[in-house]
């Protein structure tokens, strides 16, 4: 059914221009309700969405990387649904830093440990997100998280360092993850486990610079991150194809969710020069201080890509001497 609410455009309104409102419907999420714009993949597909009329949307490269992809019909908390879930269009920032394992350990769940570069010295990371073309319309994300052991392993391994290092295969704890629609929040708090919540949070990623803004309750600065972005490289589709695990609590069990990254066009940068992060006053800028960071030790942006993100599934996490 039609809804008189009226949204602004977040695309618009990311590039400081007058905002235009935008009609948008109700749609169910297994027991909560949420708006989504009228007219958008969401409202025509429900996830199911057609890929032919997708390659025809001028801002996406291809969609061959998803034609590879069975999708599955799943039951879940927010109620039927299509797994994975496709993103068209992407780009990210992350700012990886060192932190003591100590600080990391306090904030971790028991059966968690972290993953460490030297002895007593993990990685934290602040990551954003800009989700131009998707499934579920556009919206814009970021997250505090910890790179963390695989789940499985006993012993961490060099490999699992190494791989983990190059983004080929993270495994992560996630601390804080706002985003700025209400069926993101929904989707990714009630049927992924994440602490997602709802904020003003502007993310713009180009070859040239890169800026995200996460307002806090009041309207002011949680954290904010102006760089350089690094020289780019382009990769034909399907060359480069990283994946990210992160482990999450869905009511009182712990489950694993898979993402995979087809990168299109990426670079990397381990000089700080460059790059500037505020932590203000907000979820996220306390969970940041609550890790300690000590300095920045790598910088990765992506101004192309795209991802499936998979439902999570239940996994087993043993006991860790801490």
């Amino acid at each position: 059914m039609s809804s008189s609410r009226q949204e602004p455009d977040v695309r618009t309104a990311d590039r400081r221009r007058p905002a235009v409102r935008r009609e948008t419907v109700a749609v169910d999420l297994g027991d909560r309700t949420v708006q989504v714009p009228k007219g958008g993949l969401y409202d025509r597909y429900r996830m199911d969405t057609d890929l032919d009329e997708v390659a025809r949307d001028p801002r996406v490269s291809g969609v061959d990387f998803f034609r590879q992809l069975p999708r599955t019909r799943v039951d879940s908390v927010i109620g039927p649904t299509l797994t994975p879930n496709f993103y068209y269009r992407i780009s990210t920032a992350r700012l990886t830093m060192a932190a003591p394992s100590r600080a990391i350990r306090a904030r971790l769940p028991k059966k968690l440990a972290p993953l460490e570069v030297v002895p007593g010295l993990g990685l934290v990371s602040v990551m954003f997100f800009r989700y131009d073309v998707c499934d579920i319309d556009f919206y814009t994300e970021a997250a505090v998280g910890v790179a963390v052991r695989p789940a499985r392993h006993g012993r961490l391994g060099f490999f699992d360092l190494v791989a983990g290092l190059k983004n080929e295969h993270l495994h992560s704890y996630v601390l804080s993850l706002p985003v700025s629609t209400e069926i993101a929040q929904v989707r990714g708090h009630d049927g992924y486990g994440f602490p997602k919540w709802v904020t003003a949070l502007d993310v713009g990623i180009d070859a040239r610079r890169t800026t995200a803004r996460v307002a806090n309750d009041t309207g002011g600065a949680d954290l904010v991150l102006t760089a350089s972005t690094p020289k780019q490289t382009a990769s034909p589709s399907g060359e480069r194809v990283g994946s990210l695990t992160s482990y999450t609590s869905v009511n009182g069990g712990w489950h694993s969710t898979l993402s995979q990254t087809n990168v299109l066009s990426a670079g990397t940068t381990r000089s700080a020069r460059g790059v500037s992060i505020e932590v203000g006053k907000g979820r996220m800028a306390d969970d940041l201080r609550s890790l300690k960071p000590l300095r920045i030790i790598q910088f990765d942006v992506m101004t192309e890509g795209q991802l499936a993100l998979h439902m999570p599934v239940p996994t087993s996490v043993p006991s860790r001497n801490r």
